[in-house]
């Protein structure tokens, strides 16, 4: 597994958590990893879909979170994939719908280098949350956990 990853970073400034990984893996695999819902099952949250392009409606489901509302914004495959999702409100529920003022986006965009993907995701739209400095720390953490997850998936062969 990749050590030198380094952890996700805060700009507080900009509201944004953001995280640059390599995988020692192919984008084409890297891409289908972040775009299928039954990969994405495999080191996310249970993933479901509409569909696969920009408008698509769908679900994150964790046991302890339950489901979270998302929709896809913007597809340019294999190189980006843009996502929207609630996020919780001061009593951390989710809404069943998405909630459009209290949202954020994450947007993975891949990059084929000479061992493998460089991945980069970007969380943005904390300033709309309802606590935007615990939530960005949250995310931050989140990024940190569930990217892990997605590395030793792919490069464990599976």
């Amino acid at each position: 597994m990749s050590m030198d990853n380094q952890p996700s970073v805060i700009d507080q400034d900009a509201f944004s958590v953001r995280r640059t990984i390599r995988i020692s893996a192919p984008v084409e695999k890297v891409w289908a990893a972040v775009t299928e819902p039954e990969h994405i099952s495999k080191w996310f949250g249970r993933a479901a879909f509409d569909g696969s392009g920009a408008g698509t409606l769908g679900t994150l489901t964790w046991d302890d979170h339950g489901s979270i509302p998302i929709r896809i914004e913007e597809v340019d495959a294999p190189r980006l994939i843009s996502y929207r999702w609630s996020n919780d409100d001061a009593l951390g529920t989710f809404p069943e719908a998405l909630d459009e003022e209290h949202s954020t986006v994450f947007t993975f965009t891949l990059e084929p280098i000479a061992e493998g993907t460089l991945l980069t995701v970007v969380e943005t739209g904390f300033e709309n949350t309802s606590d935007p400095v615990a939530n960005l720390e949250d995310h931050r953490g989140g990024w940190d956990a569930e990217l892990d997850k997605l590395v030793a998936l792919l490069e464990g062969g599976a």
